[in-house]
């Protein structure tokens, strides 16, 4: 009896099971890495032979019944067919054309003539109040820089030069190309470095739940006296760790061993590098019930407390050291809350972006309201012409959010650590001290564009990272200045989702094929 054949497996899912054996012993690295420096053991990865070209061959007919088999006829319209319409249509049609022929109709057909305003043109009932420009927008440009070398030269500012000329001076990761630093199967939606200054160790989560680990500090072996050896594939361990998208990452800084995501599939996990296991730690205890779960986040000061916020403007605050159904839980919108974070130095307070086009702040240490209405006392919210993608929040106390109107606002908060619990904000508290224009257009395709700030930069400046749709990566200070805008070789798609390295100048683009752009 013939050998059964093996059945044909993905490049990805190849590499996972050559990989599979490696996987325990990364995390268990990983963990020692972040408790005590040990170098890593090289690669192991086995050298794949040369594949011979495929051969296309051209199949002839085979003789037989499937080839005396009569041609089907095929449905077509009748009037591809040829024949007339039944006479209802026809009477319908006749009566159309008889009320269409009056003076009305004959001035629906007449041009237009003279110079036309376009104030004087719009359409009644129809809502606009802005630019041309901000309807007819450019689309992206693959490869057009938006910020150049010549505004590196140009800028007089000594301090400011200096810094453009350092962050510019980022290159691409070598080791490995772009294409071939493939972390997860499906788009990639969230990203996150390990807090370890010993080694960039990236995880990336995708919109199936998988997770990728990369540690960038392995080195391919190569026989060079080999010429029929292949370049070998970089070690990277990948994980199912959710059944739907994975939207967040966080590492706290007390605990480098564990590893938290969040997921559309209304779950937070906890995963234990030392031990190599993932548990919930937090899920809706009726398991009808769903709870979309769209980013979290920590307080430096307690590991015990996690915040999550929610696909149907929910906002949450879970004690680790309790059950589920303990998780206070309140509805602060009735639109989706894309993103939110905690002020890194003052953690009652929360600012959160949504879909109803506003950037809101929060404070926890007052509660108002009674059952269903009852939430964290609202201090102030801007408005913004298009929905608000995300509102990151910087140690430094500046806001930074990403908008559908094509514009990054850098918001100015450093006096928050003085505000009375549940002080009101004025309009002109709450102005954006900073307006950046940035192509946010992301469509389908691509993964939203969200702010991202160092977390604590090791030279004390506030910076942040962002995708650009022209497939780059760019990087902005504080006072809405622009450092750089990261590029090199090989990069076919926009690295959509970016993250700074908490305290050193890594920055890592994840694409939506779930490939890997690292600057260092």
């Amino acid at each position: 009896m013939p050998a059964k054949k093996e059945e044909a497996i993905s490049a990805f899912e190849r590499r996972r099971l050559e990989n599979i054996a490696a996987n325990n012993a990364i995390l268990r690295d990983i963990s020692s890495t972040a408790a005590k420096i040990i170098p890593l053991p090289k690669s192991q990865s086995a050298k794949k032979p040369r594949r011979p070209p495929t051969v296309r061959v051209k199949r002839e007919p085979v003789d037989g019944a499937a080839k005396s088999e009569p041609v089907r006829v095929t449905r077509q319209s009748s009037r591809l067919a040829g024949l007339d319409a039944p006479p209802e249509t026809l009477k319908r049609k006749a009566e159309v054309e008889a009320l269409a022929s009056g003076e009305t109709a004959r001035q629906k057909r007449m041009r237009v003539a003279g110079e036309l305003k376009l104030g004087d043109i719009k359409v009644e009932g129809r809502k606009w109040d802005g630019e041309l420009g901000d309807i007819f927008r450019v689309g992206a440009q693959p490869g057009v820089r938006t910020f150049t070398e010549e505004d590196v030269k140009e800028t007089t500012d000594k301090e400011l030069k200096e810094l453009r000329i350092r962050m510019g001076g980022l290159k691409l990761y070598e080791k490995w190309a772009v294409n071939d630093i493939k972390m997860v199967p499906e788009r990639i939606y969230s990203m996150g470095f390990h807090p370890t200054e010993e080694k960039p160790i990236i995880f990336a989560g995708d919109k199936v739940g998988s997770m990728g680990v990369f540690d960038a500090s392995q080195s391919p072996e190569v026989d060079e006296d080999d010429e029929e050896a292949e370049y070998p594939d970089p070690t990277i361990s990948a994980f199912k760790m959710h059944a739907r998208t994975i939207s967040s990452f966080h590492f706290h800084p007390s605990d480098t061993n564990a590893v938290y995501t969040a997921s559309y599939d209304s779950s937070i996990r906890k995963l234990d590098l030392e031990k190599g296991v993932s548990v919930d730690v937090f899920a809706p205890t009726d398991p009808s019930e769903t709870l979309p779960i769209s980013a979290i986040d920590m307080a430096a000061t307690n590991p015990n407390l996690i915040f999550f916020s929610s696909l149907d403007g929910e906002f949450g605050r879970h004690d680790l050291r309790t059950e589920a159904r303990d998780a206070e839980i309140w509805r602060l919108l009735d639109h989706k809350i894309g993103g939110f974070s905690l002020h890194p130095l003052h953690p009652h307070l929360f600012a959160t972006a949504s879909l109803d086009r506003t950037l809101k702040i929060w404070d926890l240490r007052k509660i108002t309201g009674k059952g269903d209405l009852r939430h964290p006392a609202l201090l102030g919210e801007h408005e913004s012409r298009l929905s608000v993608s995300h509102a990151s929040w910087s140690s430094g106390g500046q806001i930074a959010t990403s908008s559908y109107d094509d514009t990054i606002k850098i918001y100015n908060f450093t006096d928050a650590g003085s505000w009375s619990a549940g002080q009101d904000l004025s309009a002109k508290q709450m102005e954006p001290a900073h307006r950046v224009r940035h192509n946010n257009q992301t469509g389908r395709w691509v993964t939203i564009l969200k702010p991202q700030w160092q977390l604590r930069p090791r030279d004390g400046l506030q910076k942040f990272v962002i995708g650009n749709m022209n497939r780059f990566v760019d990087v902005f200070a504080a006072d809405g200045e622009q450092l750089a805008q990261l590029d090199g070789e090989g990069i076919t798609a926009v690295p959509a989702v970016a993250h700074f390295h908490p305290s050193l100048d890594w920055v890592a683009g994840g694409t939506a094929s779930g490939k890997l752009c690292l600057w260092m």
